[in-house]
């Protein structure tokens, strides 16, 4: 029965792309859809691709063993900070510059916002690279939990997922992606509540696995609280500001709201992007706070080399949904949580792909080639969603040992530290500088990068990555009020925001 769900996933997706798929494709349509795209597709493809294996098998089940019932506060981060808060304050003057510019990269906004190809340049690297590794998680999160509930080959796994994603966004781009991503999304909501009533059931109930979690020999009494255990306060809330605040900065999310349909699409959009992320968010963590108890029912020697660090907490997710004994699995619900985090997984592949490829295209060879053909920037930019795809592949296998967790802690750290002040305070705010935007990309990558990277302990990477995001909503202000002299002039800043009112 897992097979035949796994089987019938693969073959809408394969109905989906041959319905979707344009020959005829315009440059603005496979890359924005044609800015046609409405609030529910809209809503529900940002947060397919929020979410993926990475937060699900990687986030929730580190996270839940190490802080227990309080990783939750990750789920709400990500629902109020990471949709609500971004729907509202970035959306609509996204789209509303985005449109009066025609841009619809982030490295593109920078250009005309900053009047600076320089810092286009810099900004489209910064993508390219730092979002190899966090594809390579995605593969990672995924990859386990597929050879561990079909015994397929990790290799061949990741292989066929990524060729599939390459496929149907090179057939028909971000419409087709739309499209896809609210199927995806759909199966992604029944998949995690499913997720949620089987690991509930498997610790025994809410009450008993709470009371079972707070004993000295499965966690401890802070691990049943709100509040994180003492020592991991930093630990947790670094986190909540990395997969919550880093949104406001990560150009596949912000392409979301280049493309969306109108201005009256935001308001349902908001809403429906809000209630998927506590949904999904809040659900997947919730869920990860009972990893200790049901693991200890499953395995008290694996729970044991968790403890003492020598076995990877990646594989608690993927142990729980496919190997318990504490509840049997039917294998048609078996099949429906590899659907779950498959779903999950190529929404947020092809975001990443489209991102890359488009940053490569329009804004790293187009600034050295800007005669470049419409059609000759379509065709290059789906020759490289297939290189992207398989830079992305080599970067899983050479980093294969490092935990998910930390392969996109430095992702997100390093491009969200980098983006997230010069792009939000110059999408709201005349007064920022390009000296203002340049020292907030540089000092929030390097702050980022160099912790982890100088200390060799990868495990910093989520404070470091929320401390280049807070440091960079300071710096970028503090540099441009010094600045203000080479500020902009009100013809160019009226060009950007419209008339001043």
């Amino acid at each position: 029965m897992k097979v035949v769900v796994l089987v019938a996933y693969v073959v809408m997706m394969v109905v989906v792309i041959v319905f979707t798929a344009k020959k005829n494709l315009t440059l603005n349509g496979f890359l924005l859809g044609g800015r046609s795209i409405g609030p529910w597709m809209s809503a529900f493809s940002y947060g397919a691709s929020y979410f993926s294996a990475v937060i699900i098998v990687g986030y929730a089940g580190s996270t839940g063993w190490s802080v227990g019932l309080s990783a939750i506060w990750c789920g709400i981060g990500n629902a109020l900070i990471g949709s609500l808060l971004a729907w509202s304050l970035l959306a609509k003057p996204t789209r509303r510059i985005g449109e009066r510019l025609q841009v619809g990269t982030l490295p593109s906004f920078f250009e005309k916002r900053y009047n600076s190809k320089l810092l286009k340049i810099i900004a489209s690297l910064i993508i390219f690279v730092f979002l190899l590794p966090y594809s390579a998680s995605v593969y990672k999160g995924l990859g386990t939990m597929f050879s561990m509930a079909f015994h397929f080959d990790y290799t061949w796994a990741v292989v066929g997922i990524a060729l599939l994603a390459s496929i149907y966004l090179f057939a028909g781009g971000y419409k087709a992606t739309a499209i896809t991503d609210f199927i995806q999304g759909s199966i992604m909501l029944v998949g995690i509540v499913a997720v949620v009533v089987y690991i509930v059931n498997a610790a025994g109930g809410v009450s008993a696995g709470l009371a079972m979690l707070g004993t000295p020999e499965i966690g401890g009494a802070e691990m049943n609280t709100l509040w994180p255990p003492k020592g991991k306060e930093v630990w947790l809330f670094s986190n909540v500001i990395l997969t919550s605040l880093g949104v406001l900065g990560m150009p596949q999310m912000i392409h979301k709201f280049f493309a969306i349909r109108d201005e009256s699409s935001v308001k349902r959009a908001t809403v429906i992007s809000t209630v998927f992320a506590l949904i999904l968010a809040g659900g997947a963590y919730f869920a990860g706070s009972f990893g200790r108890v049901v693991i200890n029912a499953i395995s008290p020697d694996m729970a044991a080399q968790l403890n003492a660090g020598t076995m990877s907490k990646d594989l608690i997710m993927p142990t729980i949904l496919t190997d318990s004994v504490v509840v049997k699995i039917p294998e048609i619900m078996l099949g429906l949580f590899v659907v779950l985090l498959l779903s999950a997984s190529i929404s947020t592949l092809t975001a990443l792909v489209l991102s890359s490829s488009s940053v490569l295209t329009l804004d790293l060879i187009g600034s050295f080639a800007p005669k470049m053909k419409p059609k000759t920037s379509l065709w290059t930019m789906r020759s490289l969603c297939v290189a992207f795809v398989l830079f992305s592949l080599a970067v899983n296998f050479l980093m294969q040992n490092t935990p998910i967790i930390s392969l996109m802690s430095l992702s997100w750290g390093t491009i969200a530290g980098a983006f997230l002040a010069p792009f939000l305070y110059g999408l709201l705010w005349r007064g920022v500088t390009k000296a203002g935007a340049f020292t907030g990309v540089l000092c929030g990558a390097l702050i980022s990068l160099i912790p982890p990277l100088v200390s060799g302990n990868m495990a910093l990477a989520p404070i470091s990555g929320a401390a280049a995001m807070l440091s960079s909503l300071v710096i970028v202000p503090v540099v441009s009020l010094l600045t203000k002299k080479t500020g902009y002039s009100k013809e160019h800043l009226d060009a950007v925001f419209g008339t001043a009112q």
